[in-house]
């Protein structure tokens, strides 16, 4: 076993406005990650402008802190050169030590620009494979943000297997969404506000129903590892502890960032954990869980039966004559800031504290709209305690101090790669869990499935496209290779790969035609160079782009394109299966939209009741260049009434 105390991972803290960074750096944080105000996966936090970054860099580097700049959004075709113009003067005027990326192109764009620092992938890019590890190296990366769903055993075999060129970066603390990092289409199907894009508007927090009453079936408790973390001291590999939160303000920041310090330095020390602890039940998350981390001992981050509201719980408000008031069970402090209610409740709002209020005191809500407040629920969710007040002041003074660059426009025109001509007729591909018998075409698909797919015949194996999930996990790596292998000793020659980093299962691809596949989420020309560079012969591009965009890909790519044209498109994917939900279950949303989800595996596929249809663009399609589509089909459950329409996802919308 390795020595614990010769490992010490850098704590990364979140910051979402000025305030949060100089928060960080004040806690101590070895590292702060922030993002800009576009290719953000957080946009809806305050994010910086290049100037104000410059300065918080400077201010940071004084202190020993790195900064990381996050632009992790999917680039769509025509945001190439206006994302390179961003690199170019983040290069030139911020420094940042290393930038997360989620798409494969912005790695390009970095080096074009000049770039030198070290090259993050999100864990949006979905790398959790010890097999993967290879081919995110040879695309220029420095490290990898594992999925918050892995087990402690399952990031020990990724840190085992690691390559010495490349880290490991791992969460700790903060929110949990249902469906797994860059798996999620749910925001972007039901109206283009896109996960990918930094956008969602969390349907996965909102009230459905199945067979009960209405209840939050899908909304997650928050992470938090707390003392379980000394196990990761067992994996040298990992070289950052992350805690998420870039809408969080300075007290989350301050209070999260010393209790993991305090944790990572003294280990076996009982009194700093204990204080770990004490620091993070203050602040202000949701209820937490450690998820899956221990695999014999996994907890359920979704608890219908149990709040899952941030912040810290004060109360509900009363109604005494025509006033709205709240009875704290504990004291405010001036200038803290309470939520109303529920995002998705009518009256919710954000709240600033005037004035000292003791515990048990009384706080009259001001402003309109109060008579529907009633009843509601009130929390806690950041706060200024007069010790961190000071300590922002004088943080704030030193950041003044900082000069501030004159930012000048940038001239950066990426260099793209070779187009290649789109020949060949047109084709669809029928993709099936199991093949039906009767007409399934000249070259059906088939989702792979570890048992092995009975009814074919040997000469069958190498006209089927054979579909990879998704989502694969590190603790059926093995029977996923093993899988594999047994289909290519049958003469398997075609396959779609649903993440760029299953070309590891692959030793020799000179004789396969491996496709990127729809979920890979490419949608620029630089992202589709980075996949010829892995041995790739042809991609999808994502379904969740715009109709314009759609077709002007194929005219910009060096490989041949297919798409999506129709059939069931999931909301996401998840290693979650919701308590009280039945797979094949039926659940109703506020809005009447029915889904149901089915588990293949260790996965949970979360279905909508209503199929993606862009079969009548499919001329329009055909004459930019695409050249082999493919229809998904999936059984419907008996739960699931007839669909009474089709969805074109975002091709009539400008996605977001």
């Amino acid at each position: 076993m390795p020595d614990i105390s010769a490992f010490k991972p850098e704590i990364l803290a979140p910051a979402g406005n000025k305030e949060s960074f100089l928060a960080a750096v004040d806690a101590g944080a070895d590292a702060i990650y922030c993002g800009l105000k576009h290719f953000s996966a957080r946009m809806e936090a305050d994010n910086f402008a290049l100037r104000d970054l410059s300065r918080l860099q400077g201010l940071a580097q004084k202190h020993g802190t790195r900064t990381y700049v996050a632009l992790n959004t999917l680039i769509k075709p025509n945001e190439l050169d206006q994302a390179g113009r961003l690199l170019d003067q983040l290069t030139r005027y911020v420094h940042p030590d290393a930038l997360i990326v989620q798409d494969p192109a912005a790695l390009k764009l970095a080096r074009q620009a000049g770039f030198t620092g070290e090259l993050h992938f999100s864990t949006l890019a979905n790398i959790g494979l010890a097999s993967a590890l290879p081919s995110v190296l040879a695309l220029g990366a420095d490290r990898v943000v594992l999925p918050r769903e892995l087990t402690v055993d399952e990031i020990k075999t990724l840190d085992t297997a690691c390559p010495d060129a490349l880290d490991l970066e791992v969460f700790v603390h903060g929110a949990l969404c249902y469906a797994v990092s860059g798996r999620c289409y749910w925001s972007s199907y039901l109206g283009g506000k896109s996960g990918l894009r930094g956008r969602c508007v969390q349907p996965c927090r909102r009230i459905y129903t199945a067979g009960g009453p209405p209840q939050r079936l899908f909304s997650c408790q928050d992470l938090g590892l707390d003392i379980l973390t000394k196990a990761l001291l067992e994996a040298p590999r990992v070289k950052a502890w992350k805690i998420e939160g870039r809408k969080k303000g300075p007290h989350y920041v301050t209070y999260t960032v010393r209790a993991y310090a305090l944790l990572r330095d003294n280990p076996l020390d009982p009194q700093a954990k204990k204080e770990a602890v004490d620091l993070l039940d203050q602040a202000l998350s949701r209820p937490t869980t450690h998820y899956s981390f221990l695999p014999q001992r996994p907890h359920p981050p979704v608890t219908p039966d149990q709040s899952t509201a941030s912040g810290g719980y004060l109360g509900r408000l009363q109604a005494k004559n025509t006033k709205i008031q709240l009875r704290p069970h504990k004291a405010l402090l001036p200038q803290d800031l309470l939520r109303i209610g529920y995002e998705d409740e009518p009256g919710h709002r954000i709240y600033k504290v005037s004035k000292y209020i003791p515990k048990g005191g009384l706080l009259t809500i001001q402003g309109r709209n109060t008579e529907k407040q009633k009843g509601m629920s009130v929390f806690l969710i950041d706060r200024r305690e007069p010790e961190l007040v000071q300590r922002l002041k004088k943080m704030d003074q030193e950041f003044q101090a900082e000069p501030a660059p004159e930012i000048t426009p940038s001239s950066f025109t990426p260099t793209l790669p070779g187009t290649r001509t789109q020949a060949g007729r047109p084709s669809l591909v029928r993709v099936y869990r199991n093949l039906p018998p009767g007409k399934t075409g000249k070259t059906p698909g088939l989702w792979v499935q570890p048992k092995p797919p009975r009814g074919i015949s040997s000469t069958r194996y190498s006209h089927i496209w054979w579909w990879l999930p998704p989502v694969l996990w590190p603790e059926e790596e093995r029977l996923w290779q093993e899988t594999i292998d047994r289909l290519l000793a049958r003469g398997a020659k075609r396959f779609v790969l649903n993440a760029p980093w299953q070309v590891g299962f692959f030793n020799d691809s000179e004789d396969l035609m491996l496709w990127a596949g729809p979920f890979c989420n490419l949608a620029n020309a630089l992202a589709l160079e980075s996949m010829v560079e892995l041995g790739f012969s042809g991609a999808f591009a994502s379904p969740e782009l715009a109709g314009p965009d759609l077709l002007a890909l194929p005219g910009q790519s060096p490989l041949p394109m297919g798409l999506v044209l129709g059939g069931a498109w999931p909301f996401c994917l998840s290693r979650v299966q919701p308590p009280h939900l039945e797979p094949g279950q039926r659940v109703t949303s506020p809005k009447k939209e029915i889904s149901w989800t089915k588990r293949y595996g260790p996965t949970t596929w979360h279905y909508p009741n209503w199929d993606l249809d862009l079969y009548k663009h499919q001329r329009e399609l055909e004459q930019a260049g695409y050249t082999l589509f493919a229809h998904l089909y999936e059984p419907r459950p008996k739960s699931a009434p007839r669909p009474h329409r089709t969805s074109t996802f975002n091709w009539d919308l400008q996605l977001l």
